[in-house]
């Protein structure tokens, strides 16, 4: 949805009373992060309503990324492995 905006890189603030507030203070539903994956209940455990507009001060959003790397290689990271995914893999 932000990247329909039309700008790759923006910051949104979203304190002060104005249209874009308004809009993200309508209840959306949001994905938590860092909970367990359960499939059969995905939508009950993993999701919620939120309003962004309170619970945020403001978005950033930038359109496109790329991966980093670690600057320091310790021996727990490997080049070239795929990632953990656990418990569904890749």
């Amino acid at each position: 949805m932000l990247a329909l905006v039309g700008d790759a890189r923006f910051f949104l603030p979203l304190r002060d009373p104005g249209p874009a507030r308004d809009v993200l203070m309508e209840e959306r539903l949001e994905r938590a992060i860092g909970v367990l994956y359960l499939p059969r209940t995905e939508r009950q455990s993993h999701y919620f309503m939120a309003q962004l507009a309170r619970q945020f001060d403001g978005i950033v959003h930038i359109d496109r990324t790329s991966a980093v790397t670690p600057l320091d290689a310790t021996s727990g990271w490997h080049s070239g492995e795929p990632p953990e995914t656990s418990p569904q893999g890749l």
